[in-house]
């Protein structure tokens, strides 16, 4: 017989000092095992990560929706798609669980040449919002570690330091030997975005993510349609739960990408569904972590090697947390590397 427990962890980042006083400090995660009661050794894991003000998974019925997805495990996997709809991190974990459980408990859902070892995973350097030193700091220290595509948050000091830091970046590096994404957040105002776009394209960025908050679509749509700097949608995304809700989207706004995490959107059965609508529409995509521990990187990172995207992805995000759970997950020479020699320790989830 299917069963099931869970286990919540609070995962601590390590950020440099310096860093903004919004950025988190913490966040908590749940590890949902599954097994089979007549071959217990067997465990499946997934990770129900959440971000408190962004996750839409209602927060003050999240443990019992979890323990009654634990105690009705062979129902709720039956019916995945359909009953938990409003837990989108649930329905990546439970997703997880249930395919590392099929795979034999050995953390490899999809196996192939990046679980063998022999490919990485290109992905983006990211750079924490903070002051000006700091965040010079990082970027000096991602490019000497080899990333030649960095992403920077904005919007959280002032415009023209920002504009000071990308004038430094460019002036030693040229759009051929560096990306640049930035990540607004939604932090300008439909007033005042167009021109900051403007004076953004002025550093060659490769795109910008969520310029203005969410909903507002008519705003949304004529920016995508005159920006300067390509537009990625990103928490634009969360909520969404019908392929006939992101084909209007899509079409209302006609991004010129989109950027997929699967545990704010609904595992990855949204996320192929997100991916066709995109693609029927030529519109670009790319796949970034929720801060994920590593049990979650670690499913994002396989199911993503399969799509062969040629965009380096946003999963470096793994070395955040001073109590990850140890993996054979690695970043060397920006490129993420599942390293087949090292063993998971998961005695903490198993406790």
């Amino acid at each position: 017989m299917l069963q099931a427990t869970y286990k919540k962890h609070v995962l601590n980042f390590k950020k440099p000092a310096g860093t903004s006083r919004g950025v988190l400090h913490r966040k908590t995660s749940y590890y949902l095992v599954v097994w089979d009661s007549e071959n217990p050794e067997i465990k499946g894991i997934g990770e129900c990560s959440t971000i408190k003000g962004l996750s839409i998974d209602p927060w003050d019925t999240y443990e019992q929706k979890l323990k009654t997805v634990c105690n009705n495990i062979g129902y709720f996997n039956n019916l995945i798609q359909h009953e938990l709809d409003d837990y989108p991190s649930i329905k990546f974990g439970l997703e997880t669980a249930m395919l590392d459980f099929q795979r034999g408990g050995i953390r490899r859902l999809f196996p192939s040449d990046f679980t063998a070892g022999r490919k990485g995973i290109p992905i983006n350097g990211l750079i924490w919002m903070g002051d000006k030193e700091t965040m010079k700091k990082q970027i000096r220290d991602k490019i000497k570690a080899g990333f030649r595509c960095i992403k920077l948050k904005i919007g959280a000091i002032d415009f023209e330091d920002e504009m000071e830091l990308l004038q430094a970046i460019r002036n030693e590096f040229d759009a051929d030997e560096l990306e640049l994404r930035v990540d607004a957040n939604g932090a300008f105002s439909p007033a005042d975005a167009p021109e900051k776009l403007e004076r953004l394209a002025a550093f060659k960025i490769h795109s910008i993510e969520q310029p203005i908050r969410p909903d507002r679509w008519e705003e949304m749509a004529k920016l995508c349609e005159n920006t300067p700097v390509a537009v990625a949608l990103d928490e634009e995304l969360i909520g969404r739960k019908s392929a006939e809700d992101i084909a209007n989207m899509l079409d209302t706004i006609k991004p010129q990408y989109i950027v997929l995490k699967p545990s704010l959107i609904g595992g990855f059965g949204m996320s192929r569904q997100f991916i066709a609508a995109a693609e029927q529409r030529n519109t670009g995509w790319w796949l970034t972590s929720a801060l994920e521990g590593n049990i979650g990187l670690n499913a994002l990172a396989q199911w993503i090697y399969q799509w062969e995207t040629p965009f380096p992805q946003g999963l470096g995000t793994g070395q955040l947390f001073t109590n990850n759970i140890p993996s054979p997950l690695t970043i060397k020479d920006a490129h993420l590397w599942y390293d087949p020699e090292k063993q998971w320790d998961t005695t903490t989830i198993m406790e």
